[in-house]
């Protein structure tokens, strides 16, 4: 229901713009008029005070008689009879104003007090229906608005949640990938090279309790998913021994920035198992984070053999990667950019999502990420 200082408001408006139009009126007849600017003044602002006055019990009956209901001719016929209820109070009002302000108008133009009261209803009464109209379908249109936006909150509320449970779902999906894909390097190395398994196996725990500290979180400052992303690569390093160069390019005005959980560990996976496995020799991981005004950029490239045929269908068809889609997907939309480039030698995939900062962490936590 409208406050009712914009009812009065808009019914101050009204009555001053028909006092003029009446008080010009009155002028430009031959004789000289015979009512005074406030008398009219008076009037006029009475006339559209009355159904401001009654607009707040108007909007409450229009709230129990809706013709949109089963039994809408009831509520018409209800209706009916509280317009003519209320174009009664309306004639009654304005004449007990005008009896006090021109007690003998009616008897200078021949009326009796009856037939002036019954003049006055009856010019008045097409107007007065229509007020009372009015009135109600702006109820109505007020409350199909609050309508429909709850029911748009409502869908949005259901649309969060829904989307929430797919991260989650997506997020599920993407833990037992990654754990089985290090148990299985562990059990590579757990004959041949103990120490190296223990070594491995010592570090997952960490990873484990770091995944576990933000459990249900979607989203982490990137300093936190870097400092994940370190336990991983020292995994990764212990498997590949010396073989594996990691080097960081960080932003310090990055780290604060939230990103999705586990959102760089299964690029790195990639360019581990895609490009670097394959190839003799020394590898590189190099990952880069830059902040430009409202967006981050994330880079992820190795020096590995770069896209063939089988490693282009892992693009699309890997676990972590479409995964990662999915995930950006349903974080920011349309806005975020997810690139792979093939260079002269290895692969470079750079991500980019809307910087926002991430709820503060601890000082140690921070010092973690080198």
């Amino acid at each position: 229901m409208p406050p009712a200082r914009w009812i009065f408001g808009a019914a101050t408006v009204l009555g001053l713009s028909s006092t003029l139009q009446a008080y010009r009126l009155t002028t430009l007849n031959l004789k000289p008029p015979d009512i005074i600017f406030s008398d009219l003044l008076i009037l006029n602002l009475v006339y559209w005070y009355v159904p401001a006055a009654l607009t707040r019990p108007i909007f409450r009956l229009a709230h129990h008689l809706r013709l949109v209901d089963r039994h809408w001719s009831i509520a018409f016929g209800l209706h009916a009879a509280a317009a003519l209820g209320y174009s009664l109070v309306h004639v009654a009002c304005m004449m007990s104003v005008r009896a006090l302000i021109l007690p003998d108008a009616g008897m200078r133009l021949g009326y009796t007090w009856t037939s002036l009261v019954q003049s006055v209803y009856f010019m008045n009464l097409d107007w007065t229906l229509m007020t009372y109209s009015t009135i109600v379908g702006v109820s109505y249109a007020v409350a199909y608005y609050r309508e429909s936006q709850a029911r748009a909150l409502k869908a949005a509320q259901l649309e969060t949640r829904l989307m929430e449970t797919r991260l989650r779902t997506l997020e599920a999906e993407l833990h037992p990938h990654f754990l089985f894909n290090t148990l299985h390097a562990i059990s590579t190395l757990i004959h041949s090279k103990p120490d190296a398994a223990d070594r491995m196996i010592s570090r997952l725990s960490d990873l484990l309790r770091l995944t576990f500290d933000r459990s249900g979180a979607p989203r982490i400052s990137l300093h936190e998913e870097l400092e994940f992303l370190q336990k991983y690569l020292e995994i990764e390093q212990t498997r590949f021994q010396d073989r594996l160069t990691v080097e960081y390019d960080i932003d310090p005005h990055a780290l604060d920035g939230e990103v999705p959980r586990l959102i760089l560990q299964p690029l790195v996976e990639n360019a581990i198992k895609h490009g670097l496995s394959p190839k003799p020799g020394q590898g590189l991981i190099r990952v880069t984070a830059l902040r430009r005004d409202d967006t981050l950029a994330l880079e992820v490239r190795d020096n590995g053999v770069g896209l063939n045929q089988r490693s282009r269908d892992g693009l699309h068809s890997g676990v972590g990667l479409s995964n990662t889609r999915d995930r950006l997907e349903c974080l920011y939309g349309d806005a975020h950019r997810l690139e792979f480039s093939d260079g002269a030698e290895g692969l470079a995939v750079r991500l980019e999502i809307p910087f926002r900062l991430s709820e503060p962490v601890s000082h140690e936590a921070a010092s973690r990420v080198a």
